[in-house]
């Protein structure tokens, strides 16, 4: 924002930079994240809130492995839920099993650390399939939750779900109870999500990294993340 208040324009210079950037980062990752032998076990451990991570479409939990090892080093147990694969299922279908590894792993008081689709299932989870509610908050981070005008052009179903149209998104947008229990984190710039990640009712955080990949292995993006995971119930 300039100092007057108004939005700071971004130039398409600094746009394209900012793509680039955020696709290195993506192609890094998802390189590492095959070539990864992290055991997802050995993150179980800790004192502090449980956290279950979800990614994004086409996203390992390795991708989120830069976090992960943030969340677990401040003293939280993390879990996994890896039979989510790549996240190529339907939000519904993927929530149903976020919700039944919750409950088989005895999670209680819970946080959903998610990144893009992630927080569709973590909202869905939240509303429609927790009704002990084990899961506490949930943290965000460049979630489409207004969609994305770019879906509609994409040849995938599972990119065509985050259209503005689509009845889910629309569902999930209106449905604003517990948007008090999210905190929505995202950068000035997200090549994917031109409508923004602000979530009404919710806790939104802009941070200087701009791009919708390169955000999740910022130092600042991991230390907003634990404050709030540390933030009483």
């Amino acid at each position: 924002m300039s100092e007057t208040g108004t939005p700071t324009r971004i130039s398409a210079v600094q746009k394209g930079a900012w793509w680039l950037q955020d696709y290195l980062y993506a192609a890094g990752w998802q390189v590492r994240g095959v070539l990864s032998r992290v055991q997802p076990g050995s993150f179980h451990q800790g004192n502090g809130t449980p956290v279950v991570i979800i990614p994004g479409v086409y996203e390992n939990w390795q991708f989120m492995l830069p976090l992960i090892q943030r969340i677990h080093d401040a003293g939280h147990p993390v879990h996994v839920v890896t039979v989510l694969q790549r996240n190529k299922l339907d939000v519904p279908a993927a929530a149903r099993v976020v919700a039944q590894h919750l409950e088989e792993a005895g999670l209680r008081d819970a946080a959903i650390v998610a990144h893009s689709k992630g927080g569709l299932i973590g909202k869905y989870t939240m509303l429609n399939l927790d009704p002990e509610r084990r899961i506490e908050r949930m943290v965000a981070v460049c979630t489409p939750f207004s969609g994305s005008r770019y879906a509609r052009y994409m040849l995938l179903p599972s990119l065509r779900i985050f259209s503005p149209r689509n009845a889910l998104t629309l569902q999930l947008a209106r449905e604003e109870t517990i948007n008090s229990r999210i905190t929505s984190i995202y950068g000035p710039f997200d090549p994917h999500i031109p409508e923004g990640s602000v979530l009404p009712g919710a806790t939104n955080i802009e941070l200087p990294t701009a791009g919708h990949f390169r955000i999740l292995g910022d130092s600042e993006t991991a230390r907003i993340i634990v404050e709030q995971l540390n933030l009483p119930a």
